[in-house]
């Protein structure tokens, strides 16, 4: 099964709840860039990890969502999982939430409960507020942590030019120095809304914004440049992807998006990646 990426095309820090977390607005776009997860029948549980160096024990999400499956459903904690990695670790694109989100889905299947996606919910949840989304991919808003999700029609319009830098962001420590206070978010260079697949669809009005950004900048100021620079070769808009380290450029058309593409691999270390939006279904 595909594990899927996500890239956040809004992303609104509105508040602080009372649980410590905050309040979000966000609306995620699945890209079709993934990892991929097996699942076998196994008399035990087995987690092997391919293309990265991570644990397989209850650190890891993926260990986690089938435990946490396993105590929830009463079906004993049994199947042979093989994960190989390609989506970055601390990259903002979603990578672990989507490995556990895929669990749920895979395991539900494999050991027969048959649940509709709204009964995974809650456990999803329980995962991390990323979690939920991957349920259902395609193009959704969530609010509240970002885990009560609006799944919507079609996607995005363009193609996306992904670049990885060779360091990740750990989230936890960017919402810790968010400031509500400071309510003056970086103007990205954007005047329009985004245009997406399906004309006459009930979306909202979506202005491309990221409210981490100013913070993950100040951090490491080479993502600020590697921000721009999306924007000199044609990008229409260019954010970071949830706390990053990940960024994207929106390009009008493949080629355009290619040629950027082809550009800057000449230029920088990071890893690039044309990708598209994915629709879903609903």
């Amino acid at each position: 099964m595909h594990s899927p990426a996500k890239v956040n095309l809004s992303l609104r820090v509105v508040g602080k709840r009372d649980d410590g977390y905050h309040e979000l607005d966000t609306v995620f776009q699945e890209i079709d860039w993934s990892d991929y997860m097996e699942f076998e029948e196994s008399g035990s549980f087995s987690l092997e990890v391919v293309g990265a160096d991570l644990p397989t024990d209850n650190r890891n999400l993926v260990a986690r969502a089938a435990s946490e499956l396993s105590r929830v459903s009463g079906r004993p904690l049994r199947g042979r999982i093989r994960l190989l990695k390609s989506l970055p670790i601390q990259g903002g694109v979603g990578g672990g939430s989507s490995n556990a989100a895929t669990t749920l889905i895979g395991l539900n299947h494999l050991w027969g409960l048959d649940w509709t996606l709204e009964k995974l919910i809650p456990i999803a949840a329980s995962l991390g507020a990323d979690c939920p989304f991957f349920l259902f991919g395609g193009l959704a808003r969530g609010r509240s942590r970002g885990d009560l999700i609006s799944p919507m029609p079609g996607s995005l319009r363009g193609t996306l030019l992904v670049l990885v830098p060779d360091f990740g962001v750990e989230t936890a420590s960017v919402f810790a120095d968010f400031d509500l206070r400071l309510t003056e978010v970086e103007k990205n260079v954007i005047f329009k809304p985004l245009v997406w697949t399906e004309e006459g669809a009930d979306y909202p009005q979506v202005f491309p914004r990221n409210d981490l950004e100013n913070i993950v900048f100040q951090r490491f100021p080479v993502l600020r440049e590697y921000r721009d620079l999306l924007l000199q070769t044609g990008a229409p808009v260019s954010l970071l992807s949830g706390s990053g380290s990940t960024l994207f450029g929106i390009y009008n058309s493949e080629s355009e998006a290619l040629d950027a593409a082809r550009l800057l691999s000449q230029r920088m270390d990071f890893r690039v990646k044309v990708c598209r939006p994915v629709a879903r279904d609903r």
